[in-house]
């Protein structure tokens, strides 16, 4: 189901993403979600694509999620 705020996205993402991150997991979520209306692998589906859009952005270092300008 989509996710109206990051207060409704899953405790995982919540506890492990920085807010930003979760922005985008969030829309990227709700978009690939009512794309695939239909498909018996929606959900699924639209949390791989939200994890995608996330490490477009992000990458994890050691426990932490960082933006990808801002280490190396």
């Amino acid at each position: 189901m989509p996710y109206r705020s990051n207060d409704d996205l899953p405790a995982p993402v919540q506890h492990h993403l920085p807010p930003h991150a979760q922005d985008i997991y969030r829309e990227a979520f709700n978009h690939s979600f009512a794309s695939h209306a239909g498909d018996h692998r929606q959900e699924e589906i639209a949390h791989r694509t939200a994890w995608a859009a996330v490490k477009r952005s992000y990458a994890k270092v050691g426990n932490e999620w960082v933006p990808l300008h801002g280490w190396r």
